[in-house]
């Protein structure tokens, strides 16, 4: 043997492992890109139905609203508004209340790809 031949690096091993974390890299990519579609789609979809819901419940309310008042007008007009403005009030708080704790206690966003790349970490750490 020659020195050369004791010298030359393992370049075939070289590019395989670059080549393997290459398509890791690849598909965690397509991973967000799959998650990132999901949630736009799923966000789309309760945007919409959450504003026709608002949307409704507004005509519905101001529905009501005429309705009461026309039927204390004679008698009891300002405590019917009075208790219409405070029922509205308590259930705009309510509302509000749930909405920051629906936020505050949603799943961390990209959870799936996190968590694959702490698998990939792991499996390339040396024992």
């Amino acid at each position: 043997m020659t020195d050369n031949d004791r010298t030359t690096p393992p370049r075939p091993s070289l590019r395989r492992l670059a080549g393997a974390l290459l398509e890791i890299v690849q598909s965690r990519i397509e991973l967000i890109g799959i998650e990132l579609t999901e949630e736009k789609e799923r966000l789309m979809g309760v945007a919409f139905l959450g504003l026709a819901a608002m949307l409704f419940g507004v005509l519905a309310l101001v529905s009501l609203t005429a309705l009461v008042i026309v039927i204390f007008w004679d008698t009891y007009r300002l405590q019917a508004m009075t208790g219409i403005f405070i029922v509205y009030l308590l259930l705009a708080g309510w509302c509000a209340t749930r909405a920051r704790n629906i936020l505050r206690d949603a799943p961390m966003p990209f959870e799936a790809t996190l968590a694959e790349f702490e698998k990939d970490r792991d499996a390339l750490r040396p024992d």
